[in-house]
């Protein structure tokens, strides 16, 4: 538990430390160098810090010329505390303008070239729908006349069976009449022969029966 508090505690003061911590810039002045204590008879620890650079300051001399300073990358010295700039510098702020404006430009150039792209694609795909306009009103009156033709093909289709049970039908008459002639012709034939068979029995009745009806003539001997 107390372990905890303790914890806490410096959670709390760290928190209120960093509060209190001022944050500064570099001012337009090029580079500033850090020295490891307040005072030009101090030697350098950094060369030179650029114009723009964001400080934490974490106190200042009893005069205030100098401030202790710690940079985002962990660098701890000293510097001039005329150096320092509660704002953002000017030129910073015209560079990083600058550098978003290049950037803007950039990017509305690639912006218009993918535009261009978008138009060209889209004339191209205006292009294929007129096309396909084309072709699918030259599909549809080929589809409208393939029908016709179907229909009438059925048509066709179904005159053609008619006529090929007509046919049939025909075809079954001439046969039933035929055997009809057959058969007649057959009759006329057996007719034909009975009445010959009944002509050459008429015959002989007629030489064996007539003659046999006539008185027989007598004889004149010369006995009267």
């Amino acid at each position: 538990m107390q372990h905890f508090l303790i914890v806490s505690l410096l959670a709390i003061l760290g928190s209120a430390a960093a509060l209190a911590q001022d944050i500064r810039y570099i001012s337009d002045t090029q580079y500033i160098p850090v020295r490891s204590g307040a005072g030009n008879e101090f030697r350098i620890i950094h060369r030179g810090i650029p114009s723009g650079t964001r400080l934490t300051v974490s106190r200042e001399s009893e005069d205030g010329t100098w401030a202790e300073i710690t940079t985002d990358g962990g660098t701890t010295g000293w510097v001039r505390s005329q150096y320092l700039m509660s704002s953002v510098p000017a030129k910073v702020l015209v560079d990083s303008a600058r550098s978003r404006a290049e950037q803007l430009t950039e990017e509305n150039a690639s912006l218009t070239e993918e535009l261009n792209q978008l138009k060209a694609v889209r004339g191209e795909l205006e292009n294929s729908i007129e096309s396909a306009d084309g072709t699918l009103q030259a599909v549809t009156e080929e589809l409208a006349q393939l029908k016709q033709i179907s229909g009438r093909s059925l048509e066709l289709d179904a005159e053609n069976r008619r006529l090929v049970e007509d046919v049939e039908n025909l075809r079954a008459q001439a046969d039933m009449l035929s055997a009809e002639n057959q058969r007649l012709q057959e009759n006329l034939r057996s007719s034909a022969f009975i009445d010959g068979a009944l002509a050459v029995l008429l015959g002989v009745v007629i030489t064996l029966v007539v003659p046999r009806l006539w008185p027989k003539r007598r004889r004149n001997d010369g006995w009267a």
